[in-house]
This record gives C-alpha cells, sequence and structure tokens, in this order.
C-alpha cells in the first residue's frame, strides 16, 4: 500500500468513526478564551469584557434603524463581523482546519447569534490575523459554488449574485448599521476538527464563506465566525447536529475548553451540580432574529428579595423587540434599564460594603463595591435566573468578579438605551455545560469543571 493509498484510508476511517449508526455526526473540538494567556489582569480582562458586551448589545440588540432609503432588515443567513472599536465577537474561538492534503489552521468564533460560517481567504482586503489567511489554491478538495446553484439563490443568503468572470456565487453581508461587512466567494471544503491539540473528525463538503474583503477591527487571535444558530448554513444545521453543547472555561483560566457536536459528551462528568432543562420560547418567524435561541425568564431573584418583574417584561413582543436571548458571543449577561437598576439597588442594601467610587453617579455603570487587599468577602446575595421549569442559581464566581484585589464587582450589565432585550452571556455560562437540544426544543445545563472535560 503506498503512502498516498494509506493516508486515503485513514482519512475515511476518521470520517466513518466520526459518524454515530443513526447517521449523524459526533465531533469534539477545542475552544478558547479570546484573551486566555495574553497576560491581562482582572481589570483588564474585565474592562474588554464590558466593552465588548456594551458594544455588541448597542449594535446587535438595539432596536432596528431604519435605511437609508427606506426598507427593513435583511431576512435568511445572519452573519458577525466586527464593527468600530474592539471586536464585538471575539470571545470563544473553536480551533479547526480547513483543506486538504494539508489542513490550514482557522480560528473561529463560536456565535449562536448568527449563521453563517466564514473565514479569511483569498484576500483581497482583510484585517490582520496572527496566522496566514486561508489559501484556497492550496486545497485539492475545494469548491467554489456557481451563481446558478439553488444555494446561491435561494440558500438564505442575504446578499448574493455572480462573479463577472467565472460566474460563482458572491456574498455579501453587511451589519444592520452598515458599519462593516465580510464578502467574497460561497465556497465548500474538508474541515478537520481538533481536540487536546489532535486531528480527530474529519468533514467533508461543508459550506462556508471565503472572506476575501472583510471591514471591522478585529484586535485579537480569530480568522473569522463560526455560526451556530438556527439557520440552514450554521455549522450544527450543516452536520444535522440536532444536538451540541459546549462548556466555557473560567476568563481567568488558561485551559481549553469543549465544545461537542452532535452530542453532549458525558453531562455527568465533572458536575458539580444537578442538572436542570428548560424550554426554548418561541422567537421570530423570520428576519435577523429567527436563528437566535430565546428562553422564558419569569423573574430574578436577588439574595432574599425576588425582583419586582413578571414574564411580561422578559418576553417577546408582537414587533419583535424585547425577550430574553442566550448568546454566547455576548460576555456580559444584560438586563433592560428598569431591571438592572433595581437589581443593582438590591445588592447594594444587601451588602454590606461601600460602594467604589467609579459605581457612584452613574445608576447604569457596573456595581463594584471597595474591599481593602486583606479582606475575605463571603457574604454576597445569590442570584437566581427563573426560568419556565428551572431555578438557575448562578455560581459566586459566574457573577462576582474580585479585581485586583481592592474591588469586588458584580458583573452584570444594564442594556441602557439599547432596548428592551435580555441577553445571557458567556460569563454567566462559564463552568456550566450548556446542552442544546434542537429536536426536543429545550436547553439544559449543569455546573461543571470545564477544564476536566
Amino acid at each position: 500500500m503506498s503512502v498516498l493509498q494509506l493516508l486515503l484510508y485513514v482519512l475515511f476511517l476518521t470520517v466513518l468513526l466520526a459518524w454515530s449508526a443513526t447517521g449523524h455526526v459526533a465531533v469534539r473540538a477545542d475552544l478558547t478564551h479570546v484573551d486566555s494567556a495574553r497576560g491581562f489582569t482582572k481589570r483588564d480582562l474585565l474592562r474588554r469584557m464590558a466593552a465588548r458586551t456594551r458594544a455588541r448589545v448597542d449594535k446587535r440588540w438595539s432596536p432596528p434603524r431604519p435605511r437609508p432609503g427606506g426598507g427593513g432588515n435583511d431576512t435568511g443567513v445572519t452573519a458577525s463581523v466586527s464593527r468600530e472599536g474592539d471586536n464585538l465577537y471575539s470571545e470563544y474561538l473553536i480551533h479547526l482546519s480547513i483543506g486538504t492534503p494539508q489542513p490550514q489552521r482557522v480560528a473561529l468564533t463560536l456565535d449562536t447569534g448568527s449563521d453563517l460560517i466564514w473565514t479569511q481567504c483569498g484576500c483581497r482586503s482583510c484585517f490582520h490575523q496572527p496566522f496566514p489567511a486561508l489559501d484556497a489554491s492550496a486545497s485539492s478538495t475545494l469548491r467554489n459554488y456557481s451563481c446558478f446553484d439553488p444555494l446561491c439563490a435561494w440558500g438564505g443568503l442575504a446578499l448574493s449574485g455572480c462573479t463577472v468572470n467565472d460566474n460563482q456565487c458572491f456574498y455579501v453581508h453587511s451589519n444592520g448599521d452598515n458599519s462593516g461587512f465580510t464578502s467574497g466567494k460561497i465556497s465548500e471544503d474538508t474541515f478537520t476538527f481538533q481536540a487536546n491539540g489532535k486531528a480527530v473528525a474529519v468533514m467533508p463538503s461543508l459550506r462556508f464563506g471565503c472572506g476575501m474583503y472583510n471591514t471591522g477591527n478585529f484586535k485579537s487571535n480569530e480568522s473569522g465566525v463560526a455560526g451556530f444558530g438556527r439557520g440552514p448554513m450554521s455549522l450544527p444545521s450543516q452536520l444535522k447536529a440536532l444536538k451540541f453543547s459546549y462548556c466555557f472555561t473560567s476568563i481567568v483560566e488558561s485551559g481549553n475548553s469543549p465544545v461537542f457536536l452532535g452530542s453532549f459528551g458525558n453531562l455527568d462528568a465533572q458536575a458539580t451540580g444537578p442538572l436542570q432543562s428548560t424550554r426554548f420560547a418561541r422567537g421570530p418567524s423570520e428576519g435577523p432574529n429567527s436563528s437566535l435561541y430565546y428562553l422564558s425568564l419569569k423573574g430574578v431573584t436577588v439574595g432574599n428579595r425576588r425582583l419586582p418583574f413578571d414574564a411580561s417584561t422578559f418576553a417577546l413582543r408582537a414587533d419583535g423587540s424585547g425577550g430574553t436571548v442566550i448568546d454566547s458571543s455576548t460576555a456580559i449577561t444584560t438586563f433592560p434599564r428598569a431591571v438592572f437598576r433595581t437589581l443593582r439597588e438590591e445588592f447594594v442594601s444587601q451588602v454590606s460594603l461601600s460602594v467604589a467610587n467609579v459605581s457612584t453617579g452613574d445608576a447604569d455603570s457596573m456595581l463594584c463595591f471597595s474591599i481593602s487587599p486583606d479582606q475575605n468577602v463571603t457574604a454576597v446575595p445569590k442570584l437566581i435566573l427563573h426560568l419556565e421549569g428551572a431555578d438557575w442559581e448562578l455560581p459566586r464566581e459566574s457573577y462576582v468578579l474580585r479585581v485586583d484585589g481592592d474591588r469586588l464587582c458584580v458583573v452584570i450589565n444594564s442594556a441602557g438605551d439599547s432596548g428592551m432585550t435580555t441577553v445571557i452571556g458567556n460569563f454567566q455560562q462559564q463552568n456550566m455545560h450548556m446542552a442544546y437540544d434542537l429536536g426536543s426544543n429545550k436547553l439544559s445545563f449543569v455546573p461543571a469543571r470545564c477544564d476536566k472535560l
């Protein structure tokens, strides 16, 4: 047997073993936090998270703004792209490779708030990334789609058309506020998934955006975005994975996080608390928010008091505004202004510490308390999110962060003027195994030691 034949045989076995008896994929891959092992202090990490969260909420979750010349929001595939300032979407990066015979590295933000998979590729105008952009010409399995292919016309792309010289499908996806875009050719190629630094599964013929023109201000370690939304172009949809899960390690740790596609792994493994489940709520039937994961949030408790807001405060409205979304690419959980201010007041009344100077004067600022460097603060009010069928009591480290020894911060944000949507961010999801069961339309979650999975 020749070396080439041996390689092809190993490739075949890897693909075969990645599929279960039911024909669905079962893949594990590595995630890392975008700021992992970059030397940031806790104060730096909190500042960066807060800035990214505010920017993403302002742009992604604000009420729709009318476009010049009229017209509503784009429908179909949603794609995350960067806006001005720090990168809005770099939170947890999924590490994989694209192409054959020599797979090329990509690092894509895991984004449950979008559908399209895209990476910088064949660059004509691209942002800086710390490793080479995908070279499409170096892959023997890459195929571009014709603009006459049904995918190009009816695949849910917001804007697509023909390239002039070769009739290939060319996509353009802009932000809702037109502040940035990604565009290029719709391609397909073989994806190699990695766990613990090794190739663990090879999946052929996955479609993605080969982003040749990408604007924005990415400032970290990623080359694009892996959409995990409900739309047909997302990674779970293409893999026919009715289940996926992730378990985010803490932002102050430097270890990898696992993501599972087609299975949940073992939800009992490394669990540190009870497993709970809640049903996904109905979202918009069309438009850019139709691929999001909505939850039924019934209320919030701080310490010994349930806040005076009922389920209608957190519910989706008839005009498509409001609602409660769980989002992997928003760092910090964000509440509508009235809810945040009441929550903030409750923490102030129940914590016997002085409010730090940085938190005074603005009722919408993140709440921090002053402490002495040698002070051991043990009494912090519990924080519970009352979901349909589940009371999610957040571990202390998922909403409280001691910053540089002299400040204790409640890591929750106000939406300010950005609307009525409640967004459950990834800081609150850290060290929690989050399992999305799309077949049964439910979200399960269990506290876990994610670095041990």
